[in-house]
């Protein structure tokens, strides 16, 4: 069993940066890959990143890809999620997940995969 808390969110202008943290409990974060979603009011939700148990391969939405970057720190059982040149169209609520690891790289996208969620941290790019 994991518990996932989002942290970081916010308001931030076009261009800004921001980065998320997420918190899990339990002695076996090491074991577990790890995502970030978003989703937007009105759309459905989103694959935005994910790493490996072991953070050796990491996995980028189109949309994000070359802006965002997922990493994680074992010891402090957390997974971050660095947002950079931000635009109006990363609004949204992101949310951290988990799945027991490993597994083939097609998992890593699909949300179905993901057996734990946080609640949550809203995002605002502002123009």
């Amino acid at each position: 069993q994991v518990q996932l808390v989002e942290s970081g969110g916010g308001l931030v202008q076009a261009g800004g940066s921001l980065r998320l943290s997420c918190a899990a409990s339990g002695r076996t974060f090491s074991s577990y890959a790890m995502g970030w979603f978003r989703q937007a009011p009105g759309k459905e939700r989103e694959f935005a990143a994910a790493i490996s148990w072991s953070g050796s391969s990491t996995y980028y939405g189109d949309s994000v890809k070359g802006r965002f970057t997922i990493s994680r720190d074992n010891a402090k059982n957390t997974v971050y999620l660095q947002m950079n040149s931000l635009k109006v169209e990363d609004t949204a609520v992101y949310y951290c997940a988990a799945f027991l690891g490993p597994a083939p790289d097609s998992h890593y996208r699909a949300s179905s995969r993901y057996n734990y969620w946080g609640q949550g941290t809203q995002v605002t790019v502002s123009s």
